[in-house]
């Protein structure tokens, strides 16, 4: 394509690469945590206090009276919104900013934009919640806020179904990408080369499964990460017992024969699973003991800490060390995600970087 964003010098970079800082949308739909909504604008504001000393932290907030709201949270909890938030008075359906919005891609090139933003279009993976035409419309609006070139490639992708390393391969997963609720017209191929052409990776590593209780399909970041251009951690599930045991075990098969861009093999590092985190009550309708998808691959990774998630487990402490020893510079800061992940999301879920 002539026009798109890789033949115009843009990628997209690895999310460790400087960040000028991370977009949030403020949790204000209480269907999202049935039953259990209100602790959830605390979880955020932990996640405002472990980003803004080291990058802005921009709010998607539906209205001036919303603003004022979250401005007096933030305020009586210590921290000083001068500092390094930012609002926009941008309407959304729900909270996961990672999936609605914008992906925001990078040149070197002179005489052009520094950042522009791809707007991949959003359908409540594969129209499971209604409404959701405000989410879908965010990246576009950022764009007009923010006054950058926006490229829009009319195929369906959240940003919770890619990692990238910045150097040219994205993880995906063949259970959201090829499932026929999101881009039933496009084929494996067509779907790599639309990465390719938007986000300058134009080598693909496919997982198969996703975990138990994820409504995504099975988004790569509750799965895979990069923590470096070569050095991939997967969670794996040690329980032959358990309903993720088989899924996670063949998705980490795959990565061990895997190669990047470059024809190179990764390095491989297991992460451990919090074990059962479920639902303990009915709620909407739900079932008891509901299995919700609680994994460490679900961090996020800011200019100056790791934002990791925690569930009351043993596993925490040794999950902090373990990425602590890929991110030496950064602060590890465990927050627990035992109320967020009943949204079926967590830490990544809800923040989107924009590189600087």
């Amino acid at each position: 394509m002539a026009d798109s964003p890789k033949s115009s010098g843009y990628r997209m970079p690895a999310e460790w690469e400087p960040h000028e800082g991370t977009w949030l949308s403020w949790p204000h739909n209480p269907r999202t945590w049935t039953g259990n909504f209100g602790p959830i604008p605390s979880v955020f504001v932990e996640i405002v206090r472990g980003l803004c000393p080291h990058e802005n932290v921009h709010i998607c907030v539906g209205n001036a009276l919303s603003e004022a709201a979250v401005r007096t949270m933030l305020t009586e909890s210590g921290l000083d919104a001068k500092d390094c938030i930012r609002f926009y008075h941008i309407p959304t359906n729900d909270a996961w900013a990672r999936d609605h919005g914008p992906i925001f891609i990078v040149s070197e090139k002179p005489n052009q934009s520094r950042t522009a933003i791809v707007d991949w279009k959003f359908n409540s993976w594969g129209g499971k919640y209604a409404p959701w035409e405000d989410d879908d419309a965010v990246p576009e609006r950022i764009a007009e806020r923010l006054k950058l070139p926006c490229y829009s490639p009319r195929v369906v992708l959240e940003g919770g179904s890619i990692d990238v390393n910045g150097k040219g391969t994205v993880l995906t997963t063949e259970s959201v990408l090829l499932n026929p609720n999101r881009n039933p017209t496009l084929s494996r191929k067509q779907i790599e080369d639309r990465i390719d052409d938007y986000l300058a990776a134009r080598h693909v590593v496919w997982l198969g499964d996703g975990i138990a209780g994820d409504d995504t399909d099975g988004h790569i970041d509750d799965l895979s990460r990069f923590v470096n251009a070569t050095t991939i951690v997967t969670v794996v599930e040690d329980d032959p017992e358990d309903i993720n045991y088989r899924a996670l075990h063949e998705n980490f098969e795959r990565l061990q024969t895997a190669k990047d861009q470059d024809g190179s093999k990764f390095e491989i590092v297991k992460l451990p699973t919090p074990g059962k985190v479920c639902r303990g009550a009915v709620h909407g309708g739900r079932p008891a003991e509901e299995r919700l998808p609680a994994s460490y691959a679900n961090f996020y990774i800011g200019n100056g800490s790791v934002l990791v998630p925690t569930f009351g487990h043993a596993n925490d402490e040794k999950v902090l060390g373990m990425l602590g020893e890929f991110f030496p510079g950064r602060k590890m800061i465990g927050i627990r995600c035992n109320d967020l992940v009943g949204g079926y999301g967590a830490i990544h879920c809800v923040t989107q970087q924009q590189p600087v």
